[in-house]
């Protein structure tokens, strides 16, 4: 726009004129400025007071974050003490990254707002080194009064996009700011070859892992045009014209739940699930991509299938145990009814299946995902008035004699329920008592319905001679995989938890429930209720009532020391409501150090 560093007075005049009279009385400025005031000003941007709007939900992981990141590094340690500010910002022009190599110039910006979660859309703030670049498509540089509103013009912005090489399209762009007495027109060059550079790890990036991914979807959609087909991977979602045709978002997001979980679960990718508010389920046909050892995505085929989804089970009563049972321990999990993810349906069709055919099943799935409740729910709700036995075969060894069958079952007429679980965890000197008992409970025939519940990870199911006394293997999806339960999960562990109290989820806590992973599952999120409620026993459930934890996105497993920083640093916004730049000076850290550790243990709240 301008090759000199100095604000402009014609530029100054010449905005004047402009907002007194419109482009007529413009002279002496660029036709990129002049139209990008014409569109601020067709916006109903504040000349003297524009609105960012925040969000702290933005992907603090995503394919641009990683791309950039060795980027902004490599700046960071090049213009280290320089007046300047570096910023990242996604494809909708929202700040999602910002190097301080200023503190002087980074507090300048705090004051604009021109910080990570913030909108600087041209249709926002006016005319700057964000939003314009998106508008022009093309490297822009806005100095002094070359801004519209009048807050901004103390800087000097330049802005490169980021282009995504294989698709085109604008993902970002990379920013720097100084005050606009300091700007020189070099910063061009460092701005646009340092967007290049990250534009071009898109592609490195792609040669691994999200290559093979696009390599599989364009073979396979080649030669199946006419079908529904997605790509799945991290930070990878893409649907052909007919996927896009024919499945709406919210049926898109759940197809990826239920590809994601059959890639990370099951030995095959072809099965079929129902999908909320249709009368056909849907068959998912899937080819895994693999890179070295790791599965890294999966392509699929989505075909619609006949049949209707069979209605819900209706809600069993209190079963009372036989007399010579021992109670097991009260089900912490929720009942069957009210949900409706395709995965958690699917598990309970095929369990329901093999209940009526007497199929002996072995329920698999992550700790605390409900398998023994589910199975309890499914099996009283098509034999009322059965009975319940619960063996823990963990338990079985030389110490430990298997428990009589015949004793158990001391009626065996009676329709019955045996429930063997962790038989994949007895051990070796548990392996023969274990087939000894499963053996027995088939010899007592019809009257007795066998199920297994057992751990299921990424690592195999153990090999023995237990597994053949199972005719059939259903897996319960972790609750990651259930984000349409969530409320009804909440809801239900809160009327378990406090059947008496007046209490309700707030929309922000049950959105920051819904963010998180819930690596313990039902049990963890149990944990988080009965938490919140020491915190607050009556009336509306907010953000900061719940643990820590649930303020993170992060994937892994904390130490110990880490965990105790990232509570501290939660507690710490709780007190000062969200205000980082108050947060990082009661923690006694500077503002760069706390954001680092807020991207660090995905903080989002």
């Amino acid at each position: 726009m301008r090759g000199d560093g100095a604000p402009d007075l014609r530029v100054a005049a010449a905005r004047l004129g402009f907002l007194e009279h419109g482009r007529s009385a413009v002279a002496g400025v660029s036709n990129l400025v002049v139209a990008s005031w014409e569109r601020s000003q067709a916006a109903g941007v504040d000349v003297s007071e524009p609105r960012s709007s925040f969000i702290d939900e933005f992907d603090t992981g995503s394919l641009l974050v990683t791309c950039a990141q060795p980027i902004l590094d490599q700046l960071a340690d090049d213009v280290a003490d320089s007046p300047l500010v570096v910023a990242l910002t996604d494809k909708t022009a929202r700040l999602v990254q910002r190097v301080d190599c200023s503190a002087e110039v980074a507090r300048m910006l705090d004051r604009v707002e021109f910080a990570p979660g913030f909108d600087y859309a041209e249709s926002t703030m006016g005319t700057n080194g964000v939003g314009t670049v998106f508008e022009a498509g093309q490297p822009v540089s806005v100095v002094g009064p070359e801004h519209f509103t009048e807050k901004l013009r103390q800087f000097g912005c330049t802005g490169a996009p980021i282009i995504d090489p294989i698709t085109g399209r604008i993902e970002g762009v990379l920013d720097i700011s100084t005050p606009a007495s300091l700007w020189n027109p070099l910063v061009r060059t460092l701005v646009k070859t340092a967007a290049k550079d990250i534009s071009r790890n898109f592609l490195l990036d792609r040669s691994q892992a999200q290559q093979a991914i696009f390599d599989t979807y364009l073979r396979i959609s080649g030669r199946s045009a006419r079908q529904a087909i997605f790509a799945f991977g991290h930070s990878v979602s893409i649907a052909n014209s007919v996927a896009q045709q024919m499945f709406n978002a919210d049926e898109q997001r759940l197809l990826y739940e239920c590809a994601t979980f059959l890639m990370t679960h099951r030995d095959s990718t072809t099965d079929s699930f129902p999908l909320p508010g249709r009368e056909q389920p849907v068959r998912l046909r899937g080819t895994r991509v693999v890179v070295g050892s790791d599965v890294v995505g999966v392509v699929v085929v989505v075909d619609p299938l006949p049949g209707r989804r069979p209605g819900p089970p209706a809600a069993y009563p209190q079963q009372l145990l036989p007399r010579l049972v021992s109670p097991t321990e009260p089900a912490t999990e929720v009942l069957v009814e009210p949900f409706s993810s395709p995965t958690w349906v699917r598990a309970c069709d095929e369990l329901r299946d093999a209940l009526r055919k007497r199929k002996p099943a072995l329920v698999i799935g992550e700790p605390a995902v409900g398998k023994a409740t589910l199975v309890t729910e499914l099996f009283h709700a098509e034999y009322p008035g059965a009975c319940r036995v619960t063996v823990d075969a963990a338990r079985f060894g030389s110490e430990r004699p298997p428990p009589n069958v015949h004793t158990l079952l001391s009626n065996p007429d009676e329709p019955t329920l045996c429930i063997v679980r962790d038989p994949d965890q007895a051990g070796p000197d548990g392996a023969e008592p274990l087939e000894e008992f499963l053996s027995a409970v088939e010899s007592l025939g019809a009257a007795v319905w066998l199920v297994g519940t057992a751990f299921s990870s990424t690592q195999d199911m153990p090999f023995g001679p237990w597994l053949e006394h199972f005719d059939t293997t259903i897996t319960v999806p972790p609750l990651r995989y259930r984000t349409d339960d969530l409320p009804a999960v909440t809801a239900e562990l809160l009327r378990e938890i406090a059947p008496e109290h007046r209490v309700r989820l707030s929309p922000a806590a049950q959105l920051l429930i819904a963010r998180y992973s819930w690596p313990g599952n039902l049990a963890q999120l149990r944990e988080a209720l009965v938490h919140a409620l020491h915190r607050r026993p009556v009336g509306e459930i907010r953000e900061a009532d719940l643990p820590g934890y649930c303020h993170t996105a992060s994937r892994r497993t904390l130490t110990p020391i880490e965990a105790a920083e990232r509570d501290a640093i939660v507690g710490a916004l709780r007190d000062v409501n969200g205000n980082r730049v108050a947060a990082a000076t009661q923690l006694g850290m500077s503002r760069s150090s706390l954001y680092r550790k807020l991207r660090t243990y995905g903080i989002t709240a």
